[in-house]
C-alpha cells in the first residue's frame, strides 16, 4: 500500500505565510489606531480635570489665570502654559499663592520675597515655617495628572525661564531623566488661552503670542513646522483654528467667555488634524 503524504508543499507554504502577512497589515494599523482612540480619551479627561481645577480656580479668585506673553512683561520669559501650571499646582508645585505677581522667578512685583519666596526665609510668626507654605492654596490638581515638568527637561535651550513648570499632554514622545537618575516620558506642552472677555474682535479676545514662545522652541527642537504659529498674514492660521464655523455673522472664537486648551495629538505639532482641544466639535 502506498502512503499518503502529509505535509504543504512549497507552494502551499508561500500561500499560508502571504495570507498571514496580509491579516498582519491590517491588523496593525487598526491596533494602532484603537491605541491611538485609546491616548485621544485620555487626553480629554485630563482636559475635563483641568477645566474641574480651572474653575475652582476662578471660585477663589474670581477669574482664570493670565495667559499674557510680551516682552515688556519682565523679561519676556513666562508664558501662558507656564501660567496654567503655577495657578494649579503652584510656582514650585506646592500650592499657589494669592499674592502672585505672575513671575517666572517666584518673586512679587517688587521682586522681593513676597509671594513663593524661592529662598524660604520669611518667617513673619517665628514658628519656624515660611510663611509663603501657609498662604498656599491648592494644588488643583493631582501631579500625576497634571504631567507637570520643567522647561529645561523638555528642551535644551530657549527663551522661556528653564526652571519654570508646564504640564503635557499624554501623548509621551520625549524621554526624560530625572534628577535622581530615573527615567519617563513626557508629552507636548499644554497650552492655555484665556479670553479677555471685555474686548468684541477675536483677535482681541485671544492673542497667538500668549505661547507663541513656548512652540517656537518646540519647533526648533522638532525641526518641523506647527502650523498654530505660521505668521501669514496676521497668524490667520490661528484665528481660523480657534474660529466658531456655526456663527456666521462675524469672526468670533470659540469660548468666549473662558479659555482654550490645545494638545499637540500624537504626532507633536501644533495644528495639524490631531490636535486634541477643549473647544469644536
Amino acid at each position: 500500500m502506498e502512503r499518503k503524504k502529509t505535509g504543504l508543499t512549497v507552494v502551499e507554504l508561500l500561500i499560508v505565510l502571504g495570507i498571514i502577512a496580509i491579516l498582519v497589515g491590517l491588523l496593525v494599523p487598526a491596533l494602532s489606531a484603537v491605541k491611538n482612540m485609546a491616548k485621544e480619551t485620555k487626553q480629554k479627561a485630563q482636559f475635563s480635570t483641568i477645566g474641574l481645577a480651572l474653575s475652582t480656580f476662578k471660585n477663589d479668585y474670581g477669574d482664570y489665570p493670565p495667559s499674557s506673553w510680551t516682552p515688556a512683561e519682565l523679561t519676556g520669559d513666562y508664558c501662558g502654559a507656564q501660567k496654567l501650571s503655577e495657578a494649579l499646582l503652584g510656582w514650585d508645585l506646592t500650592g499657589f499663592h494669592p499674592n502672585s505677581a505672575w513671575r517666572s522667578d517666584g518673586l512679587d512685583a517688587s521682586a522681593g520675597a513676597g509671594t513663593y519666596d524661592p529662598a524660604q526665609t520669611r518667617d513673619g510668626d517665628g514658628d519656624g515655617v515660611p510663611d509663603t507654605l501657609s498662604e498656599r492654596k491648592g494644588p488643583y490638581l493631582e501631579l500625576v495628572t497634571a504631567s507637570a515638568f520643567k522647561l529645561s527637561d523638555l528642551f535644551p535651550s530657549g527663551q522661556l525661564a528653564p526652571e519654570t513648570y508646564v504640564m503635557c499632554d499624554v501623548f509621551n514622545r520625549k524621554k526624560i531623566v530625572l534628577p535622581d537618575g530615573s527615567t519617563t516620558k513626557a508629552g507636548s506642552p499644554v497650552l492655555y488661552y484665556r479670553a479677555d472677555t471685555s474686548r468684541k474682535l477675536i483677535r482681541d479676545i485671544y492673542n497667538v503670542l500668549d505661547n507663541y514662545p513656548l512652540v517656537e522652541m518646540k519647533l526648533q527642537l522638532d525641526r518641523k513646522m506647527h502650523p498654530l504659529i505660521g505668521a501669514d498674514n496676521q497668524y490667520q492660521f490661528f484665528y481660523d483654528y480657534i474660529r466658531n464655523p456655526k456663527i456666521e455673522a462675524r469672526p468670533w472664537p470659540y469660548r468666549p467667555e473662558s479659555y482654550l486648551l490645545i494638545s499637540a495629538g500624537v504626532d507633536g505639532l501644533y495644528g495639524t488634524n490631531d490636535d486634541i482641544t477643549n473647544f469644536g466639535d
